[in-house]
């Protein structure tokens, strides 16, 4: 029963890590103007030929002149035929798992804005870019590890946190996101796994009275999907200290039936509500852009708190793509590694559908 009980505390805390893309016509040459009318004195027949002749160069030099012109006026910079892809989100959007980005675990002044545009190419932002030969100028990643719907609220107002998150221990400062924002001909929004996640993840640690803090660095930062030994011996390593107490197996049991039931519950109402406030924001800051609503997908199928959670905010957001005249993007078959963020191939599922909406919006 005890090895259950930990196997148990283990898909706890592996739930959801991180859960918590002018011709210009040329004008029509003048036409020279008609030489001035013959006469009849012969004598002046040279001076007629004479101003014919003066009368085709100019023409000609105006035709080379407009044409260099057109041809100058065609050639726009490469930028101007790029669109521009912000993408926003939490780990999910910003790899986690592919990249050296650190997932939030006590990232209070962490610096991760080197990931907005030097992300991997195999996360979906990346592979966004490279299908639409976006640059990393044209293709910008913003999704920090961590970020609960609030936090996202704050930033696409403020640019800024006003405090740390203290489930997640993140706090991020910038600015320029608001700009990238503003500047965008594309915005994605991936937001809402961690709302239901990282107060998961706390309690698993409360429950275990923090014996979990190992193993969850480990799922949390992305490195189960690495089959190196080092990997495998720090797993192995926590799940040896994972001894727990009949309390704190107690405590386990309760957080897996009941305590995840009022976390999903009580994350619902919130993250539902703050995505909405996200979409007006991004609405406001950006009239014109095509804005995509990426859905949820759910690596634990079988913990129906879980499932009932991501189903309420799936069909929550859809509706709401509705009302505001935006894309709705599903992704339920994406893969997922076991800390829960998508392998190489979910991220290339998911974009293929951010691609395909991008082409038919």
């Amino acid at each position: 029963m005890k090895k259950r009980i930990i196997s148990l505390a283990l898909s706890a805390a592996m739930l959801f890590a991180g859960l918590s893309i002018s011709a210009f016509a040329e004008e029509p040459l003048t036409e020279a103007e008609p030489a001035a009318a013959e006469t009849v004195e012969e004598e002046n027949s040279l001076f007629r030929k004479s101003d014919k002749t003066a009368e085709t160069t100019e023409t000609a030099e105006t035709t080379d002149t407009t044409e260099e012109e057109t041809a100058a006026q065609s050639e726009e910079p490469e930028e101007d035929k790029q669109i521009r892809y912000v993408a926003l989100g939490d780990s999910i959007c910003s790899g986690v798992g592919l990249t050296n980005v650190p997932y939030a675990h006590n990232l209070m002044g962490v610096d991760v804005s080197f990931n907005f545009k030097g992300y991997p190419e195999n996360c979906y932002v990346g592979q966004v870019a490279k299908t639409l030969g976006l640059d990393r100028d044209h293709a910008i990643n913003l999704g920090l590890p961590g970020l609960m719907s609030a936090d996202l609220v704050e930033l696409v107002q403020t640019g800024k946190m006003s405090e740390m998150n203290k489930l997640s221990g993140c706090q991020y400062n910038y600015p320029e996101i608001i700009e990238y924002i503003k500047q965008a001909d594309v915005i994605s929004i991936q937001m809402g796994s961690n709302d239901a996640f990282v107060p998961t993840v706390v309690a698993f640690g409360n429950a275990t009275n923090w014996k979990s803090e190992d193993l969850a660095s480990i799922v949390l930062s992305g490195n189960l999907r690495s089959k190196d030994p080092e990997t495998k011996a720090a797993f192995d390593a926590s799940m040896k200290k994972l001894k727990l107490t009949k309390s704190e197996v107690d405590a386990v049991w309760n957080l897996a039936t009941s305590g995840m039931s009022k976390i999903c519950n009580n994350a619902y109402p919130v993250s539902s509500a703050n995505i909405r406030t996200v979409v007006e924001t991004v609405r406001a800051l950006n009239p014109d852009a095509q804005i995509l609503l990426i859905g949820a997908t759910n690596p634990v199928p079988l913990l129906p708190s879980w499932s009932n959670y991501f189903s309420k905010l799936n069909k929550f957001q859809k509706q709401l793509a509705e009302v505001y005249d935006i894309d709705y993007i599903a992704i339920p078959y994406a893969q997922t590694e076991l800390d829960g963020h998508p392998t190489v191939a979910g991220h290339k599922y998911i974009a293929k559908k951010i691609v395909r909406a991008i082409q038919n919006g």
